[in-house]
C-alpha cells in the first residue's frame, strides 16, 4: 500500500514502496542525498500534472511517487478529452526541462555543486526523456493514446499503448538483469522494469472502464456544450453490441442505423441506447433486439 507522506495545496502525497524501495537503495549505497535530489524531482513532474489539471478545471484527488514518475488521480470530472489529457500529460516533462534551466542558470552563476549539481541535471531530463516514449503509463503513452483514440477508439488506443509499456517494461527488466549481472548497475533498473510492467498491465486492465466512463462523459458534454460532431455508423441487426460501440470515436455523438441480413432497414439507436443496452445486456447482445429503433 502507498505510504501517506503529506498534503500540499490540498493535494495528498503518497510514496509508491517500490520509490521507497529504491530510496532504500540510495541508502545502502551511501548515496541518499540523490535519492532525496530524485524524489524532488518526480515531486516536481507530478506537481506539474496536478497544475495543469487544475488550470482545466479537474479535480486532483492525490499524487503517487513512482520510480519513474508518479501518477496524478483526478476525482470528479475525469480527463476524458483528447486534448486535456494531452495537456495534462506534457505538463509533466516540460517541468522537468524548467529545472534542467534553472539547474544549468545556476551553474552559470556559480551556485553549484560538482558531485550533485551533474546529477540534478541528469536526473531531470532522464524522467523527461523517459516519459515522453509512447508507451502507458508514461506521459508519452497518454498523448499516444488521445493521439489513437480518434482514429481507432479509446479501448483499442489503451489497449496498443500499455502494450508497448509491457513490451517496454520487459526491455528494461532484461536490461536490468544484465547489468546487475555484469555489475553495470544496481537493482534500481530492475525495479523500475518491474514496475512499469505492473502499471502498464494495469492500464490494459482497466480500459473498459475507462471506456465506459468517456461514454458517460460524452452525454455531459453534449448538455454543457449543446453541440458535438456526430458520426453514422451501420451495423446488421445481429451485430453484438461489443462489436457496435467498438467503433465509437471520442467527442462524437454516434447513430447507428441498424439492418437486417438482407439489408432490410430496420431502424437508428442512439449512442445513449447502445450505451444503455450494454449495462443492461453485455457486450454479447444483438443490436437489433434493443428497443427504441427510429424509422
Amino acid at each position: 500500500m502507498p505510504l501517506k507522506i503529506g498534503r500540499f495545496f490540498g493535494i495528498n502525497i503518497y510514496l509508491n514502496p517500490f520509490f521507497l524501495a529504491l530510496l532504500g537503495l540510495f541508502f545502502v549505497a551511501g548515496i541518499l542525498d540523490k535519492g532525496l535530489i530524485a524524489f524532488g524531482v518526480v515531486l516536481v513532474h507530478e506537481f506539474a500534472h496536478a497544475l495543469a489539471a487544475r488550470r482545466l478545471g479537474v479535480t486532483v484527488a492525490d499524487v503517487e511517487l513512482l520510480p519513474f514518475g508518479g501518477v496524478t488521480r483526478m476525482s470528479g470530472e475525469m480527463p476524458v478529452h483528447p486534448r486535456k489529457e494531452i495537456f495534462i500529460a506534457a505538463a509533466g516533462p516540460a517541468g522537468n526541462l524548467a529545472l534542467f534551466l534553472a539547474g544549468t542558470a545556476c551553474k552559470n552563476y556559480g551556485l553549484w555543486d560538482d558531485t550533485l549539481g551533474p546529477f540534478f541535471l541528469q536526473c531531470n531530463m532522464v524522467i523527461a526523456a523517459f516519459n515522453t516514449l509512447p508507451a502507458l503509463p508514461l506521459d508519452g503513452g497518454r498523448v499516444y493514446r488521445a493521439y489513437l483514440a480518434g482514429k481507432i477508439g479509446l479501448k483499442n488506443a489503451t489497449y496498443r499503448a500499455a502494450g508497448l509499456g509491457q513490451a517496454l517494461a520487459v526491455l528494461v527488466i532484461l536490461a536490468g538483469a544484465a547489468g546487475l549481472a555484469f555489475g553495470w548497475s544496481g537493482l534500481d533498473i530492475l525495479i523500475t522494469g518491474l514496475f512499469l510492467f505492473y502499471a502498464a498491465t494495469r492500464e490494459r486492465a482497466a480500459a473498459p472502464y475507462l471506456f465506459m466512463r468517456h461514454m458517460m462523459q460524452k452525454k455531459d458534454d453534449l448538455l454543457q456544450e449543446g453541440v458535438i460532431p456526430a458520426v453514422m455508423l451501420a451495423a446488421r441487426e445481429d451485430t453484438p453490441l461489443g462489436e457496435v460501440v467498438r467503433h465509437f470515436m471520442p467527442q462524437r455523438f454516434h447513430f447507428v442505423a441498424v439492418f437486417s441480413d438482407t439489408l432490410e432497414f430496420r431502424g437508428v439507436l442512439t449512442e445513449e441506447k447502445i450505451v444503455e443496452g450494454l449495462f443492461n445486456f453485455g457486450l454479447d447482445h444483438p443490436v437489433g433486439r434493443l428497443e427504441g429503433l427510429v424509422r
